[in-house]
């Protein structure tokens, strides 16, 4: 049974094991590597096991060099709104008038905790405001950090921000598409195809004209962040040693370099295709030729069809050759406002004939088709390698005329505001806590004193561990399988291994106990004239039966008396004598079955004469043991 329990508790352990495995899978939805909050954060004065409607929200403060902050608890104040019209659309879709609105959460929100809300649909939005003070892109990392929430989801639309370029003639009011800026940064989706945009505009230091970089795009699917209706935290972090990182909720989901993991390039090839190459009229590229040398077979035949008429088949029986198939529905009638000048001749519309469907087929019957044995196709020489083979040809390369080197793109344009501009097909987008600086420290403690807070609310109020496994069952309908395999197999174990099995008539007797029962003399002496009596009984039974058999049977009788007397004299000990003077005997029951042919093998079962007047001597110390006697019957 230690066994089994083993074997038990393994597959239960397989089990768990694999759900907690899923459970990872679906909630991470990526394998990343999670930083935790810094020691700060824990710090922040919230007990995470209070509810939501006991945490106290105060408007978080920077605690070090900042070069913008915002939290919208005071209102727009500093923000301005565009006036302008947006290029290349038509003039009553073109002016930046969508609605924004300052509110708190739809759900989950903190007493006191406002942001800035996209409100319109299918409208463009452009608002924007000046930093506290430039960043100048030298010898400090930039950290861009924001919180969004997409409080209905998203069908199609961006909550991304540009980190506008510094310029003499930067007017907010004025701000759109075409506003310079340095950096895109944020969530953007349309359709099933889900962004983290990372975009920033590099100077190419020869023509002094600006090119997008797009960040390559993170190996995490990005679905939940867009769909769960919570606020999530986006971090774009940019080093001077010219690498970055992009953080959600903290957890970094792409990483990489500016010199290499920026799509196109930021530096371009040193040699590029010469575009007045050309490729030489007699340049071979074929790697295989027809073989030359090769003759078609004399016995080849292309004229033979692929398939012919079965000439082994024969018309079925009861073939209907005078029906045809169709037949015009006697049931239909001509429509009344049917003009057979403008419609024409009006006819009834086809039905299946009625005698077709008991009939094998109707109509004229056609041999079956069937594949022609003889049908080779066209003949063709086989492939050889061909000799001449010059490879791809490809053109020559030659400097590229427009190369440079810009080894440290990270000191971009300095930037002077940060602006939206956007357009979406959903409304409610929530954008909060603006903050850009040059410490991780500082960011994150930010984050600690809101989005901390956001978080714990919106844990706190989040259903129970059924209800989210019903609702991802919803989503994905094949983890029901996996729910009824996890319930299923660790109940079919325990039946399996723990259930009472029954037991075999051998493993009954083997496990019977061996009880004496007590007797007295007088029962014994009864015993045994009761098997006196069932001699006589015997013996006139089997009167009729020839001489032989019945010495046969008399002699195994006497035998089996010696042998009763002798275990009785030398096994059964004394018991101790009863009020009437008696002495109980035990009695252990003992079956001896007399297999064909053994009636003379008791003879070497007797004891001795010593053995004999042991027995007697030893009744008055030792218990008697009765032995019943089955009856001896030859088969």
């Amino acid at each position: 049974m230690h066994f089994q329990w083993d074997w038990l508790c393994l597959g239960v352990l397989i089990i768990s094991s694999v759900t907690v495995g899923m459970e990872n899978k679906e909630n991470l939805d990526a394998d990343v590597e999670v930083e935790n909050f810094d020691k700060q954060s824990q710090e922040a004065d919230v007990d995470r096991d209070k509810s939501s409607l006991e945490v106290v929200y105060q408007t978080p403060k920077p605690t070090g060099e900042v070069y913008f902050t915002e939290t919208f608890d005071e209102g727009l104040s500093g923000w301005v709104f565009s006036v302008t019209l947006k290029e290349d659309t038509d003039d009553n879709v073109a002016k930046y008038d969508g609605r924004w609105e300052v509110e708190e959460l739809k759900e989950n929100a903190l007493p006191g905790d406002r942001g800035l809300v996209l409100k319109s649909v299918a409208k463009y939005h452009a608002i924007s405001s000046m930093l506290t003070k430039a960043f100048v892109f030298e010898d400090k990392p930039l950290i861009v950090q924001y919180e969004v929430n997409f409080q209905k989801g998203i069908d199609c639309g961006g909550a991304y921000i540009k980190l506008l370029s510094s310029s003499n003639d930067l007017n907010l009011e004025y701000f759109f598409d075409k506003t310079p800026y340095t950096i895109m940064f944020g969530p953007d989706k349309c359709g099933e195809d889900y962004k983290l945009h990372f975009i920033f505009r590099h100077k190419n230091p020869k023509t002094g004209e600006y090119d997008e970089k797009h960040a390559v795009r993170p190996d995490v699917d990005l679905k939940k962040f867009y769909l769960d209706k919570k606020t999530h935290l986006y971090t774009l972090v940019l080093k001077p040693d010219d690498t970055f990182e992009i953080l959600i909720d903290q957890t970094v989901v792409s990483k990489g370099s500016l010199l290499e993991n920026m799509i196109p390039p930021v530096n371009p090839s040193k040699e590029i295709e010469d575009p007045t190459d050309k490729k030489p009229d007699d340049w071979d590229e074929r790697p295989k030729i027809p073989d030359p040398n090769a003759v078609k077979p004399d016995d080849w035949d292309e004229d033979e069809p692929a398939r012919i008429e079965d000439p082994d088949a024969v018309k079925p029986e009861g073939w209907l050759d005078d029906e045809p198939q169709y037949v015009p529905d006697p049931n239909a009638k001509k429509p009344k406002d049917w003009d057979e000048e403008m419609d024409g001749e009006w006819e009834a519309p086809q039905i299946r004939n009625a005698k077709c469907e008991t009939a094998p087929g109707c109509g004229e019957w056609v041999r079956p088709m069937k594949n022609n044995p003889k049908y080779k196709g066209k003949w063709r020489a086989p492939m050889i390698d061909n000799p001449n083979y010059q490879g791809v040809w490809s053109p020559r390369k030659i400097p590229n005329p427009d190369y440079f080197e810009d080894l440290h793109p990270f000191k971009m344009t300095a930037v002077s505001a940060i602006g939206l501009e956007l357009w979406s097909m959903t409304s409610d987008i929530y954008f909060d806590n603006f903050i850009i600086c040059s410490e991780k420290e500082v960011a994150d403690r930010w984050a600690a004193d809101s989005w901390g807070l956001k978080k714990l609310v919106a844990s706190a109020n989040e259903p129970g561990m059924f209800s989210q496994l019903v609702t991802a069952a919803e989503e994905h309908p094949w983890l029901w399988v996996l729910y009824v395999l996890t319930l299923a197999l660790p109940i079919g174990l325990s039946v399996l291994f723990c259930w009472p099995g029954k037991k075999s008539d051998e493993y009954i007797d083997f496990k019977k106990p061996d009880v004496s029962k007590q007797i007295t003399k007088g029962e014994l002496k009864e015993e045994t004239e009761d098997l006196e009596d069932y001699e006589l009984e015997e013996e006139k039974e089997n009167e009729d039966t020839d001489e032989d058999e019945r010495r046969e049977i008399e002699g195994t009788k006497r035998e089996f008396k010696k042998d009763n007397t002798k275990k009785m004299g030398r096994e059964a000990p004394v018991s101790e004598v009863d009020g009437e003077g008696r002495e109980d005997i035990y009695d252990d029951e003992e079956e001896n079955e007399i297999p064909d042919g053994s009636q003379g093998d008791w003879s070497n079962k007797s004891d001795s004469e010593d053995e004999k007047k042991e027995a007697d001597e030893g009744m008055g110390d030792r218990p008697l043991k009765s032995v019943r006697k089955r009856r001896v019957r030859k088969d």
